[in-house]
C-alpha cells in the first residue's frame, strides 16, 4: 500500500492548502467543515535546494539535502531529495517514506527522486 499525503481543498473556491488552514487564504471562508480532504500530486519542478552538513547530533547520517519542490497541482512542498547532483528547474517526482528514524520512532515525509 502507498503512504499518501493530503491536502485540503476548500469546497466554495478550489483552492488547495497544505498543511490545513482554519480559514481559506483565497476566499477569507470559514472553513468549518468546508473542505475536502484530497490526496495532493506527487510530481513537481524543483524550485531550489539546500545541502545541510550541521544535522543534531542523533541523525544516522552526516548531510542531507532538502528541496523545494512547486507540485503539478500548484501546491509547494519542502522534502528532502534523492538525488545526487540537483538542478533548479529540474522534473521530480515523489513519495512517501522514511525521512528519520531514532531508537524507537520513524518520521515519515516525502522525498523526491528525478524524474
Amino acid at each position: 500500500m502507498e503512504l499518501q499525503i493530503y491536502a485540503y481543498k476548500c469546497k466554495r473556491c478550489g483552492h488547495l492548502h497544505y498543511p490545513y488552514r482554519t480559514v481559506c487564504m483565497k476566499c477569507k471562508e470559514n472553513a468549518h467543515n468546508e473542505f475536502e480532504i484530497v490526496p495532493i500530486a506527487k510530481d513537481g519542478t524543483l524550485l531550489t535546494f539546500t545541502h545541510n552538513f550541521t544535522l543534531p547530533g542523533d541523525y544516522e547520517t552526516v548531510s542531507i539535502t532538502l528541496g523545494v519542490v512547486q507540485l503539478s497541482d500548484g501546491l509547494r512542498m519542502m522534502g528532502q531529495l534523492a538525488i545526487e547532483k540537483p538542478r533548479i528547474g529540474m522534473k521530480v517526482n515523489g513519495a512517501v517514506g522514511v525521512v528519520r528514524k531514532d531508537e524507537y520512532n520513524k518520521y515519515l515525509g516525502m522525498i523526491f527522486s528525478e524524474a
